[in-house]
C-alpha cells in the first residue's frame, strides 16, 4: 500500500499563489505517475495536472495551463503543485493521486486539502 498526504491548502485572494505538496509513504518503490485532481462544491471531480515518474512528461487541464506548475522530488517521494494567478473558480478540494508503476489508473488517493480563493 501507498499512503498519500496532501498539505499546503488555505485561503488566498484572487491573483495570489499557493503551493500544494503531496508526500507518499509505504510501498514507495511502486510509485509511478502522480497527479492532482480537484472537486469544487456541487461539481464532479476533475483532472488538474499529472507528472510521469521521471518528471519528463507533464499534463495540465486547459483551465490551469500557464498558471499551475507540477513538479516532483523522487528522493522525497513528493509531488508539488505551484498555483499562481489563482482565480475564485479554482476554489475546490484538491486531491493527490498516485499510480503504481504498472498501473493504468490512479490506485492511491489522499484525503484532500481545501483551497479557497476569494474575489
Amino acid at each position: 500500500q501507498v499512503q498519500v498526504a496532501e498539505s499546503g491548502g488555505g485561503l488566498v485572494q484572487a491573483g495570489g499563489s499557493l503551493r500544494l505538496s503531496c508526500a507518499a509513504s509505504g510501498r514507495t518503490f511502486d510509485i509511478g505517475r502522480m497527479g492532482w485532481f480537484r472537486r469544487a462544491p456541487g461539481a464532479e471531480r476533475e483532472f488538474v495536472s499529472a507528472i510521469s515518474w521521471s518528471g519528463r512528461r507533464t499534463d495540465y487541464a486547459d483551465s490551469v495551463k500557464g498558471r499551475f506548475t507540477i513538479s516532483r522530488d523522487n528522493a522525497k517521494n513528493t509531488v508539488y503543485l505551484q498555483m499562481d494567478s489563482l482565480k475564485p473558480e479554482d476554489t475546490a478540494v484538491y486531491y493527490c493521486a498516485v499510480q503504481s508503476l504498472i498501473g493504468v489508473s490512479y490506485d492511491y488517493w489522499g484525503q484532500g486539502t481545501q483551497v479557497t480563493v476569494s474575489s
